[in-house]
Formats: C-alpha cells, sequence, structure tokens
C-alpha cells in the first residue's frame, strides 16, 4: 500500500510524498486525552528491568513520556507511523562510512546543533576552548597525513569545470594549536574537509579525486599547521535522499553557508570538532542545519606574492585539558 488517506482528500506516500490538494491543509483533529495513553506509558517504562544500564535506565522513562505524549498529541496514525519509520530506514539504508544519511536528518531537526551545545556546556570552563560545531555527515576517517604547507587541493586542472572560481577562492590556512593557558601544543592532528566549488564533497561527485579537499597535518613544535585549500562555498542540503526530500516537505531553506570542517586533537586534550564559516556567505544567518556560531564566523584576507593562493586566513584552535 504505496499511498493512503490521512485527511480529507488527502494522500500520504509512505515514501515521504505528502501532498494537500488546492494546497489546503488537512482538517484539524483534537489530540487524545492523557488519561487514555497514561496507563501503557507506565507499562513501558515499568519493564525496563533491575539489569538495564545505568544511562539506560536513567533516560528511557523521559524518552518514552516524549514519544506517547507526541504521538497522542497529534493524533499520529498509522500511515503516518509507518512514513516515518520508511523514512528512518532508507537514512539507515543510505549509510556508509563516507555519508550518514541518518545524521544529515538529525543535522536539518537542530538535534545535532543541539547535543553539540549540550555537550560544550558540560565541557566548559573559565578556561574555554575554541566553540565546536557539528560533524556533518561527510566525514571520512583516514584522510591523508600531508607535510605542513601543502595542499589538499587534487588534480585541479583547466579542465575541471570549477578551475575559474578554484583560482579564484584558492587559499593558504594557517594557525596554531593552543592549550588552555595559552601553550602550543606540539604534534596535535588537524584534520580538514570542505565541499568543492560545485557544493559536493568528493564522495558525492565521480569527478573528483578520491580524498580531494582533505587532508591531516600535524602541528610543529610552535604548534603551527598551514595548509592549501580553497574558501569555502555554500551549498545546498543533498535531495538525492530522504533527509532532502523531508526539507522539500517542510518548505524551508536548504542551503549550508560556506564552511570548512576541523577535527583538531592532541593527547591529554578533548578533541574539538568544529567549522569555520567565510563572513562573506549570505546563508550565515539561515544555515539550514543551525550550526553557525559568531566566534566561528572568520574573514579571508587577500594574499599577495603567492602563486598558489589569493586568500589568506590565520586561525588559532585551543583546546581544553581532559579531566
Amino acid at each position: 500500500m504505496e499511498h493512503v488517506l490521512i485527511g480529507k482528500d488527502t494522500t500520504l506516500n509512505l515514501r515521504m510524498g505528502i501532498t494537500f490538494p488546492d494546497d489546503q491543509a488537512p482538517e484539524k483533529v483534537l489530540p487524545t486525552s492523557a488519561k487514555e495513553g497514561q496507563s501503557l506509558i507506565n507499562q513501558v517504562i515499568a519493564a525496563t528491568g533491575p539489569k538495564a544500564h545505568p544511562r539506560l535506565a536513567q533516560i528511557m522513562p523521559s524518552l518514552v513520556r516524549h514519544l506517547h505524549e507526541f504521538a497522542r498529541e497529534v493524533n499520529l496514525t498509522v500511515p503516518e507511523w509507518m512514513a516515518a519509520v520508511d523514512l528512518l530506514n532508507e537514512c539507515g539504508q543510505m549509510s556508509n562510512d563516507r555519508r550518514n544519511e541518518t545524521q544529515l536528518l538529525c543535522d536539518i531537526l537542530g538535534l545535532e546543533s543541539l547535543v553539540d551545545e549540550i555537550t560544550s556546556n558540560m565541557l566548559a570552563s573559565s578556561n574555554a576552548g575554541t566553540p565546536s560545531a557539528v560533524l556533518g555527515p561527510f566525514y571520512r576517517h583516514d584522510a591523508p597525513l600531508l607535510p605542513n604547507g601543502s595542499s589538499i587541493i587534487k588534480n585541479l586542472t583547466s579542465a575541471t569545470p570549477w578551475y575559474s572560481q578554484a583560482i579564484a577562492d584558492s587559499a593558504y590556512i594557517t594557525g596554531r594549536v593552543l592549550s588552555t593557558d595559552g601553550k602550543p601544543i606540539a604534534g596535535a592532528i588537524v584534520d580538514t574537509w570542505l565541499a568543492a566549488p560545485n557544493g559536493l564533497y568528493e564522495q558525492q561527485d565521480d569527478s573528483q579525486t578520491d580524498m580531494n579537499l582533505r587532508g591531516r597535518f600535524e602541528t610543529d613544535r610552535d604548534g603551527r599547521f598551514a595548509f592549501y585549500a580553497l574558501r569555502p562555498t555554500s551549498y545546498p542540503i543533498p535531495f538525492d535522499g530522504p533527509a532532502g526530500r523531508f526539507l522539500t516537505l517542510l518548505d524551508r531553506n536548504p542551503n549550508r553557508p560556506g564552511h570548512i570542517h576541523f577535527i583538531v586533537s592532541a593527547p591529554q586534550h578533548c578533541a574539538l570538532t568544529t567549522q569555520l564559516f567565510d563572513d562573506r556567505d549570505k546563508y550565515l544567518t539561515e544555515d539550514s542545519v543551525f550550526a553557525v556560531k559568531d566566534e566561528l564566523v572568520v574573514k579571508f584576507s587577500p594574499r599577495e606574492g603567492d602563486p598558489k593562493a589569493r586568500w589568506y586566513l590565520e586561525y588559532d584552535f585551543v583546546l581544553r585539558r581532559e579531566n
């Protein structure tokens, strides 16, 4: 049963196609009473056994209550519930070590940004480090470890469709990794990645070389790293999966402002996952995954005398010490 009726002449497609004829929303329904569902909630919570994992025993009662109360509040129907299950199933089926569609769904709902903020607040101290930001769905493990001063741009030629924009946006990016006491950290690893000027990460684009615009760099004795890359480009959330279709159904802006991803790690310090956002981007105030923080918005400066870069950025990352 692919299409089902969920309201007056309203069709729900179990592959997340929801349409309302004549642009009319379905008729409003009254939520069921709390009393009708409380008994079931209590039964589900009470089913947790005495040997349950302590953290699960702590959080599951709240999760069950919120899920049940949401379903009751909106009078969730079986076809609607099945559409949600189908959405999650498809996210899982699309996800692999090159793309995490389920994480992308969490991103557009703001959940990853919220969890990131909660975690940051738990770690906060009087000597706060660089703010964190969401990992995103396109991180790949084991990017090549490159010498400082090398480029993460691979096989760029005049035949590359976005060659001209890459030349115009070529950038030299450098900085230091510091501890919260201001001391440089030697041997820290700076893992970085970004989308190409066509708005695609290399695993989305068969024309790009494997691991293009990805690299890891180890800081020197002064805590410094340096590499050649590009100023980042804004791009829309991909529409080839359920997360993109869901965003369309919500009639929401799909765009992410231009950003560069980083994971910065060092012994005896908390690893930092963050992003840097280009201040020229028009989508800074309407990021589709709600990840922009003022402290992470950076300004590139013109670079003179370097044939490999027209722009320059210096940014220091500050890591919190492990407890």
